[in-house]
């Protein structure tokens, strides 16, 4: 049986999930009482300080876990900035609040679609993986040269004796800055399955905001066709988290409930992992720290 998770990524960009008057440093402790999961992809775009990680921890109550995204240069996306282990090394140790309250899912890689396959970038996730010992990693692919024929194969084997989650997403599968949907697990204790929605015209197109690229609401229908795949992923992993990443307007939060709902009627043998809030949990004392 998977423990399986459904929540969002990131939990601030969510027009009209939240009450008025709400204060964004309060947002994270509501958006807990009704999901059990979420990514932290504001740690994308700067290094945070430990005290973020202290907050969100004692404002989320037991059993919430978060996944977060490293700083843009861990994954290659300064150009002129190469990574460096020191600074990885800082990034990890800013995680410990949240191993220190069993809240941190894992380490999510997301590599930009220039990252194309060759052995030296497979030889880098290999070694960042090891800068994040004892965490739980996945890795997202953002161009068609990690899954050739060819080599998907070679590619999935390496992952697997990283000790590396490969992320499943579901996105327009346009040229080679986009990844297949491929049902695959390498790691047996998680897989990732992140949803980009299916704006076609965006995905290229230099927007404003990255809310305009992922601006998509998931159909019932679409989101049907997912329970099968998420059955089949559950019984080779032991815990699935499912994320939702078309994050304009409340398409995110209205998305992840409707497929939990999918999934809690479909896959009985499975355990749907419910919030707190509705599990009777007590909300946990507000901190003073901004969301992501």
């Amino acid at each position: 049986m998977a423990d399986i998770y459904v929540g969002t990524c990131s939990w601030s960009d969510h027009a009209d999930f939240y009450p008025p008057g709400l204060r964004s440093t309060e947002q994270i402790t509501y958006y807990a009482q009704r999901f059990p999961v979420v990514e932290i992809n504001s740690t994308f775009y700067r290094m945070p300080p430990v005290r973020n990680f202290l907050a969100w921890a004692q404002r989320t109550p037991p059993g919430f876990v978060f996944d977060v995204k490293p700083y843009r240069q861990i994954t290659w996306h300064d150009r002129a900035n190469p990574p460096e282990d020191a600074q990885t090394l800082l990034f990890s140790e800013t995680l410990q609040p949240l191993r220190e309250a069993d809240k941190l899912g894992a380490v999510h890689l997301q590599f930009p679609p220039w990252y194309v396959r060759r052995p030296e970038n497979l030889a880098y996730i290999a070694h960042v993986r090891e800068l994040f010992a004892g965490d739980l990693v996945g890795v997202e692919f953002r161009n068609t040269s990690w899954y050739e024929e060819d080599h998907v194969e070679e590619v999935l084997a390496a992952l697997r004796d990283m000790d590396v989650a490969l992320t499943v997403v579901d996105e327009p599968n346009l040229g080679s800055g986009s990844a297949p949907t491929l049902l695959e697990v390498t790691h047996p204790r998680l897989t990732i399955v992140r949803f980009h929605g299916r704006n076609y015209q965006k995905w290229y197109a230099r927007t404003a905001t990255t809310g305009e690229r992922f601006d998509y609401r998931y159909s019932e229908e679409e989101l049907a066709e997912w329970v099968p795949r998420v059955e089949r992923l559950a019984e080779r992993t032991s815990t699935l988290h499912l994320l939702f990443n078309n994050n304009a307007r409340d398409y995110a939060v209205t998305n992840a409930r409707q497929l939990r709902l999918m999934l809690d009627d479909a896959l009985p043998a499975h355990h749907i992992v419910p919030p707190a809030g509705e599990a009777g949990g007590e909300a946990p004392a507000l901190g003073a720290e901004r969301g992501a």
